[in-house]
């Protein structure tokens, strides 16, 4: 079993869903009265560009939707709030879902959303402190390893690629830190490597800390990072709605794949996050896409019981409801 470290962080058990990040966000047009109201649980991230990015475009207008975007800490957070029916849809990592169906709480997931990159430069690597001496995974054995969040894909896909190298992966000492707390905690010596995305990845190693691994590609090249979610109950009880946000959803992922519609995508970050301007212009943003990779989603469940993270694994026929 892994070892797992508390370090300036409690783990947030309650859904933050406190309004609109900025009025990119808010409803397509809350006065025309043909628009029906929906409300979205994202996390306060570069890649809910697309979603942003699709409201301001009119896409979800044009299927009369009105969406507000609500920011939420995690995918898992939002799923109270879900099954309450205080939001329609959720967006975020499929290890919420996989442990609300081990309860059978009737949520699903309805289409994928952004995914790793099955070669080349990946969004996420793990980074370690030039000062460690690690130069591989295997040697991330015995040693302090950040995550953003315990028990889900980083930890995961870190430990497989460990042990893919040779070493033993229950004995890393998992920390749980924010990401951009990251490069202060390593700089103090407090942990000895972190999982971290763009632009932390750039930024470390800038700064001469090392590359070790980008552990998706290593395990399960393209994995899906934020998958959209919504109830079982609804999607019986509202099938219109579904298929109308679907219908959408699908076409903001294919509108913020196309080259010619990066500048605004961009924007949409610039008009949501409290970035740098020079940030927002350069990092790296996932593949976004609606279709649910269920092998991938499979390993991925596998991996977490292996190394104990799911003490079973989830009826992905009944979880996997894609539209």
């Amino acid at each position: 079993m892994k070892k797992v470290i508390a370090l300036g962080l409690v783990a947030i058990t309650a859904i933050a869903l406190t309004g609109c990040t900025d009025s990119d966000s808010s409803p397509s047009d809350p006065a025309d009265g043909d628009q029906r109201q929906v409300r979205v649980a994202a996390l306060p991230i570069t890649e809910t560009a697309a979603l942003w990015g699709g409201i301001k475009a009119g896409i979800f207008a044009r299927h009369g939707l009105a969406v507000e975007v609500l920011p939420a800490q995690g995918g898992a957070q939002a799923i109270p709030a879900l099954i309450n029916g205080d939001i329609d849809f959720a967006i975020g990592q499929p290890f919420g879902p996989f442990r609300a169906d081990l309860q059978d709480l009737g949520v699903v997931l309805i289409g994928n959303y952004a995914s790793s990159y099955a070669d080349g430069d990946d969004i996420n690597a793990v980074v370690a402190s030039a000062e460690s001496g690690i130069t591989r995974p295997a040697e991330l054995a015995g040693r302090r390893v950040a995550v953003n969040s315990l028990g889900a894909a980083g930890d995961v896909t870190i430990m497989a690629a460990v042990e893919k190298d040779g070493g033993d992966p229950t004995t890393i000492k998992f920390v749980e830190v924010a990401f951009p707390d990251v490069p202060a905690q390593l700089e103090a010596g407090n942990i000895d490597a972190a999982w971290v995305p763009e632009p932390f990845v750039t930024q470390l190693r800038s700064r001469g800390d090392t590359f070790i691994v980008a552990p998706y590609q290593a395990v399960v090249p393209g994995l899906a990072t934020l998958t959209t979610i919504a109830t079982r109950e609804r999607t019986e009880s509202d099938p219109e709605l579904i298929a109308d946000f679907s219908t959408a959803m699908k076409e903001a992922l294919q509108w913020a794949q196309d080259p010619a519609n990066e500048a605004d995508l961009r924007q949409s970050i610039k008009d949501n996050l409290e970035l740098p301007e020079a940030v927002a212009d350069s990092v790296k943003l996932p593949a976004f896409g609606w279709d649910l990779d269920r092998a991938s989603l499979e390993t991925l469940a596998t991996l977490a019981g292996k190394y104990g993270v799911l003490d079973q694994q989830p009826n992905f026929d009944r979880l996997i409801q894609q539209q």
